[in-house]
């Protein structure tokens, strides 16, 4: 082509173009690693999609495990070593004969919508829980409470019909959170706390939007953001993450994976403990499972250790009652009723069922239920036990087994802290009647010296073991797996939370 410009002038150009390109490609190096370093947004996978926001008006641990410590707050609150911290409550005194609580509160707090937080929300919030027509899934947190007074706007006395060894632990539980009276009554859609994150947005199947509390009375978290993805299936969530669609999973669905991004550099893995004793729930109520021997046959039937390796590929601790193995008060029964196919079959027959008899199991969507409930029924049929698998959605296992008690057997992990004490209630699902154990249980929740606490705790795992209420089969392992630069998610679950106010990216 034809041009007036000479060859001398013709390579200056190119050269000037070309710098300008890289200068350009320069900046948006420069631009991309300083915006990669400060990362302020978290996207966590969540298998189960939680039925509401309200943490104190439902069972379910994916509330908890969206709001708690991130969007509402109680007077204490639960780290990750299950230590007792100060929340909203700065600081407490306890009388000496332990049944006058005096909490000094925090000044200066509001709530996500402008309101200011003092006395009185506290005085309607914790009588909200305990009155007659309380929605509260842990109503029996609140049972020992006499009366709740505010002393100005910044002290609440708080008195107790007996002394409770565990009440400030049982103030830090997300059903013991601080709700406004004026926008109580439409946490579960829009949940509004004093956290350090406020709800942005729930687009339902798919995720749930945090963003930042500009007005936070503490120090503000590292993460100005985030998304709780609800991905229920394992292949689904495996995909997400290497994808990095999903940053994050607290608890991955997908144990047979572990060793694929344990050798990913990508990747921290991580196992730790939680409070979820994982059991054949069974309808104590409900012919034939009213009859002692048919559970007793259930028991024997059971081999956990297959479960474990079977289901959850080598992660969990077998169990023989209601408790969680790392704790200090535990007792192993695993030996109670080890597997013993012709025992089963003995104790089948003597119960009027020699050729065994058919029952239903329904089975939520996390991979523990639905792999464990395959492998269970297998090892039911082997004793004549036939079980007929229906999978439901956590919803309707919540409608139909927790709320109505229409089912047979199902199989949940129970990740409430020390809720041995749910077995007292009569008309809790599995429905169970022990007048001994309830006896147990009420000396339990009076006592406070750590020895004596212990010992009534064995002898009511004792209790739960020999009735056989209930297929104890495996404590649920927390498998961990995130992106290596995130720093600060829990190991261990002591509650059911992915607290976030001490997560940050290390890049």
């Amino acid at each position: 082509y034809k041009t007036s410009i000479s060859p001398k002038g013709i390579m200056k150009k190119i050269i000037q173009r070309h710098t300008k390109l890289l200068l350009i490609c320069g900046s948006a190096i420069i631009f991309s690693g300083s915006a990669l370093a400060g990362k302020t947004h978290l996207t966590m996978g969540m298998v189960l999609e939680p039925p509401h926001l309200d943490p104190t008006a439902g069972a379910a641990a994916a509330i908890d495990e969206v709001v708690y410590a991130n969007v509402f707050e109680g007077l204490t609150r639960i780290n990750q070593n299950a230590e007792v911290l100060p929340a909203l409550a700065e600081s407490w005194n306890i009388s000496s004969d332990g049944l006058t609580y005096t909490f000094n509160l925090r000044s200066g707090v509001s709530f996500h919508d402008g309101s200011a937080f003092d006395s009185s929300d506290v005085v309607f919030s914790l009588n909200r829980a305990r009155s007659e027509n309380s929605t509260n899934a842990q109503k029996a947190l609140f049972a020992a409470i006499a009366g709740v007074n505010a002393q100005g706007s910044n002290t609440v006395v708080v008195t107790l019909n007996t002394p409770t060894g565990n009440f400030l632990f049982n103030m830090g539980w997300g059903d013991a959170v601080i709700v406004d009276s004026a926008s109580a009554n439409s946490n579960k859609s829009k949940p509004v706390g004093t956290g350090p994150f406020i709800f942005k947005r729930w687009v339902k199947g798919d995720r749930i939007e945090l963003g930042q509390n500009k007005n936070y009375w503490g120090e503000k978290p590292a993460l100005k953001s985030a998304t709780f993805k609800i991905i229920p299936d394992p292949a689904a969530a495996v995909a997400a993450l290497l994808a990095g669609d999903a940053d994050a999973f607290a608890n991955f669905p997908a144990p047979e994976m572990a060793a694929q991004f344990q050798s990913d550099s990508r990747f921290t893995v991580k196992v730790g403990s939680t409070e979820g004793e994982t059991i054949l729930s069974t309808n104590n109520l409900q012919k034939p499972f009213d009859d002692l021997r048919v559970r007793q046959a259930i028991a024997h039937a059971i081999n956990s250790q297959e479960i474990i390796d079977g289901a959850m590929f080598g992660f969990g601790t077998p169990i023989g009652t209601h408790f969680a193995p790392h704790h200090a008060a535990y007792i192993d029964l695993t030996g109670t009723y080890p597997h013993d196919p012709s025992k089963a079959k003995q104790l089948l027959t003597e119960a009027g069922f020699p050729n065994g008899f058919k029952a239903t199991i329904k089975l939520p969507p996390p991979s523990y239920a639905r792999r464990g409930g395959e492998i269970v029924a297998a090892q039911l049929a082997k004793v004549g036990i036939k079980l007929e698998i229906i999978p439901v959605q956590w919803a309707q296992w919540l409608d139909q087994v927790f709320k109505n008690k229409d089912f047979d057997l199902t199989i949940v992990s129970h990740t409430e802290p020390m809720d041995i004490g749910i077995y007292t209630r009569p008309k809790y699902y599995f429905q169970y009647r022990n007048a001994g154990f309830n006896a147990i249980i009420e000396d339990l929740n009076v006592t406070a010296d750590p020895k004596k606490r212990y010992a009534l705790m064995g002898a009511a795992q004792a209790i739960l073991a020999k009735d056989a209420v209930n297929g104890f089969l495996f404590q649920l392992a927390k498998l961990g797996i995130w992106n290596k630069n995130i720093m600060g998610l829990w190991e261990n679950s002591p509650v059911q939370a992915n607290d976030l106010t001490g997560v940050s990216w290390n890049n």
